[in-house]
């Protein structure tokens, strides 16, 4: 079978939104461009008669670890090596670029790729998914000042994302939240209206109050009628909150690294994550 890899561009985003739709995924097609504007030489597709058929994304945070998403594969030429062509091309690519570390969020049915490409394991997320009734009257606002969240969020997530993060706060300002209390920040959320889902994340608290506050406050600003959280299994407040307001457990997920994780961040401060494309 005659397969080639090669550069993904902009012209290739409609292909990759039709693989991303047979998987059932979230991402859009703003999501897709979000990736080749963060690592434009680093995002590659498989290609069969003229056919995009495979997809693998990387982004590059401070050069201190990239990140690896979206790999993908049509199912009728799946068990042929692709996706883990593709996943070694994303990886040579980063080893150019002197990456020490990657990372990325794997799901039950890719962890044994990931593992004999020498990942292991750093923490456990759950996602959580609530299915409601639709309500279009949605509030417009701003988005929160965030200019105290990003050095923040710096130092939790473990790099700068802060172009990333601006992005999402344009995008959906009314998920962009920054409470206050006297000793400053309190917690901060981020958003995104996905194709299927609304999704939290990242969702960051300094205590449970804080958190519910946070969660019902996105609760109320959206308008959709399924959501998405990625919760950290570790963090004792998250997964009771979300389930106190009837979502369901949907998937875990195992976040993985290859390499020298120097910049692991403090990820005890996190409620739920940014979601499997970003981080």
């Amino acid at each position: 079978m005659n397969i080639r890899l090669r550069l993904m561009t902009t012209h290739d985003i409609p292909e990759a939104m039709r693989l991303k739709e047979i998987a059932g995924w979230n991402q859009t097609s703003a999501d897709w461009q979000r990736f080749l504007s963060a690592t434009p030489d680093g995002c590659f597709v498989a290609e069969h008669q003229g056919r995009v058929i495979g997809t693998v994304t990387t982004i590059v945070y401070e050069d201190r670890f990239a990140w690896i998403a979206q790999l993908l594969v049509d199912p009728e030429h799946r068990g042929r090596g692709i996706g883990a062509a593709l996943l070694e091309q994303a990886i040579q690519y980063l080893d150019t670029q002197n990456i020490a570390c990657m990372k990325l969020d794997a799901t039950p049915l890719g962890k044994p790729l990931y593992r004999k490409l020498g990942f292991v394991s750093e923490y456990e997320i759950e996602r959580w998914m609530l299915k409601r009734p639709a309500n279009k009257k949605t509030t417009q606002v701003k988005a929160a000042e965030i200019q105290e969240v990003l050095p923040l969020d710096r130092e939790i997530f473990g790099a700068d994302r802060s172009q990333l993060l601006r992005s999402l706060a344009e995008e959906a300002p009314e998920f962009t939240l920054a409470p206050r209390r006297d000793t400053g920040i309190a917690g901060y959320t981020f958003g995104r209206r996905g194709a299927l889902a609304d999704q939290l994340g990242p969702w960051m608290s300094t205590n449970e109050d804080v958190a519910a506050e946070l969660l019902d406050e996105f609760l109320r600003r959206s308008g959709r009628e399924l959501l998405f959280v990625d919760c950290m299994l570790n963090n004792p407040w998250a997964a009771p909150l979300v389930k106190e307001r009837g979502f369901e457990f949907s998937r875990p997920l195992t976040r993985m690294f290859r390499g020298t994780n120097n910049y692991p961040g403090r990820p005890e401060l996190l409620c739920a994550t940014l979601g499997p494309e970003f981080g």
